[in-house]
Parts: C-alpha cells; structure tokens; sequence
C-alpha cells in the first residue's frame, strides 16, 4: 500500500469513516461526571441532548438548540422525557444522551442512556449510516449502561424505558409511577 495514502482509523471512525466532534465528547464527560456543586452550575447541567450528523455527513456534531437543561425542568419543560422524545424528528435519524432520573425499590438513581433514534419513516440511507457510525459514538462514550434503539415513538414510552433501565426494579421514571 502506498505510503502517502491515509490510513483509516477505524478506532476513532467507526465503520462508516464518520467521526465524533470534540463537543460531543465533552458534553458526554461533563454529563457523566457531573461536577457541579453551586446551584447555578447544576441549572446548566445538561439533561437530554440530541446529536446529528453535519451536514456532509462525515462528523457527529450538537444538533442546534436540542437540548434540555437541569434548570429547565420544572420551569420551561414540565415533563422532561416527554419534552426529549418531542424533540426527535419525524422522518430522520439521530443519536441522543439522556440522564434519566428513577427510582428502584431501593434507591433514587440518575444514570445516562444513549439513544439511536432511527424512525420508521427516516430514509434508507439515514438509516444505514446512523447504524454503522453508532459504534463510533459508542467508543467516545465510555461506561454507559443503558442504550436503546427506538424506530418510533411505541419505543420510547416510560414502561419501555423502565424496563431498559432495571425492569421489574424500576418502581418510578422521572418521577411517575411505571
């Protein structure tokens, strides 16, 4: 093989060549580590974001303005699960991180899930390559316990999610009964 031809990296790329932008990787860690102590930084902390594929279809970027913050919830956005699938469009694909909020028999949990978003009606190709870069979103977002692949909106209400997160354990998601 020639050696001024690049090399692909399938370890930062995933199978489809597409690659994640910093942000996301950041937005994950600050969602993960969850650092916040005064009251204003945990307004900021970030609830539910949805991530899209840049316009040329070679990075996995923010999707503008689709996100929901802790501050939000309660104030601008009553119920905030509800509000996050609302925000998925129709006839597309994208990939999402929510830190969902439940309760077992035992304890309160707040955990992160990742979402493949990938509806009915969104375009073959979409499709495709949404489901071969997963794997490429997946590596940056090391130590995620729950993901889910949803094709419609049947497969994101709260007893589907419940199950995800713990099944029969799970008495409550985001503060209602399952």
């Amino acid at each position: 093989m020639p050696e001024d031809l690049p090399q692909l990296n399938l370890r930062e790329q995933g199978a489809s060549g597409v690659q994640v932008a910093d942000e996301v990787c950041r937005i994950f860690y600050d969602m993960k580590v969850r650092k916040c102590s005064t009251p204003e930084e945990i307004k900021k902390r970030k609830k539910a974001v949805i991530f899209c594929l840049s316009p040329d279809k070679k990075c996995i970027i923010v999707e503008e303005g689709k996100e929901i913050l802790v501050g939000d919830v309660g104030v601008t956005v009553t119920d905030p699960f509800k509000h996050f699938v609302q925000m998925l469009p129709e006839k597309d694909c994208r990939y999402a991180l929510y830190d969902a909020s439940f309760e077992t028999k035992e304890s309160k949990k707040e955990e992160l899930m990742f979402f493949l978003w990938a509806p009915e009606q969104a375009p073959l190709k979409s499709k495709m390559i949404y489901a071969s870069s997963k794997d490429a979103i997946k590596k940056k977002f090391q130590g995620i316990k729950h993901e889910c692949q949803a094709n419609g909106p049947e497969d994101l209400n709260r007893a589907c999610i419940a199950e995800k997160l713990g099944g029969s354990l799970v008495v409550a998601f985001e503060g209602s009964p399952v």
